[in-house]
């Protein structure tokens, strides 16, 4: 990868199911070895990586309190499932040689590194890729407010929400064959259209600070890649009034 990419720091969110490949459940080795290879890739552009992992490939906390389950007791449930899905990616990019810290916002000091801000700027300095886990450490929030929190946290330029579908499109293009995909959109259109892509609460966070969300497809090889060289992959949320002063209008 020869690109010279636009962002000094990214934070890229990854969902649990990303992990799980063709498989229903679980972690696909083939899959995670391609996206660790992929974020190394990234790490050679000299961008700085942080990433926040979801935990859906192996507990779904919402759908067993919908059940009865106790809604904190199944978001920490979930929470433990992000830091196994943290081990496992942090394995995969090692195995690839490149150096990685796993930071939990629950203390599990024999696995992890405690979550403290200025020291997880300091692995981002020295080169290290940085793997979130256990998303805020508290119920009632979704491992995408995590995502907009760490990456604030650690003043990252952008957030790269990987999908399995192209972009933001205007319905669910698996239901709705007529949907489109938007190119760009502002926070604002995000939440008066309920557009889901990630929750209220996480694109409040950005929008107050401008922090701009690029939504893609991962399973297209090279995807972060592109997206970080400033290729017109995928949809961008962005500032009501600072896309073009930016340089993200399109990206």
């Amino acid at each position: 990868m020869s690109a010279k990419a636009i962002y000094k720091r990214i934070l890229l969110k990854l969902s649990g199911e990303a992990l799980m490949g063709e498989q229903g459940y679980g972690i696909d080795p083939v899959t995670i070895t391609r996206i660790a290879g992929e974020v190394k890739d990234v790490r050679g552009l000299g961008v700085e990586v942080a990433i926040v992992v979801g935990g859906g490939n192996i507990f779904r906390g919402l759908a067993l309190s919908a059940k009865g389950l106790d809604r904190a007791s199944a978001d920490y449930m979930g929470m433990l499932a992000t830091v196994v899905n943290a081990i496992a990616l942090q394995d995969a990019l090692e195995n690839q040689g490149a150096f990685t810290r796993v930071m939990s916002a629950i203390e599990m000091n024999q696995v992890a590194e405690p979550f403290i801000r200025r020291r997880a700027i300091r692995h981002l300095e020295k080169g290290r890729i940085v793997i979130f886990a256990a998303g805020t450490g508290n119920p009632f929030f979704t491992t995408d407010s995590a995502a907009a929190l760490r990456a604030l946290e650690i003043r990252a330029d952008a957030i790269l929400k990987a999908t399995k579908v192209d972009g933001i499109y205007t319905a669910d293009p698996a239901k709705d064959k007529t949907a489109t995909m938007f190119e760009t959109l502002t926070y604002l259109e995000v939440i008066q259209r309920d557009l889901q892509v990630m929750d209220t609460s996480a694109i409040s966070l950005c929008r107050e600070q401008g922090l701009p969300i690029h939504v893609f497809n991962l399973n297209t090889p090279g995807n972060i890649g592109r997206v970080v060289c400033g290729e017109r992959v995928g949809t961008v949320v962005r500032p009501e009034d600072a896309a073009e002063s930016k340089g993200l209008s399109g990206a």
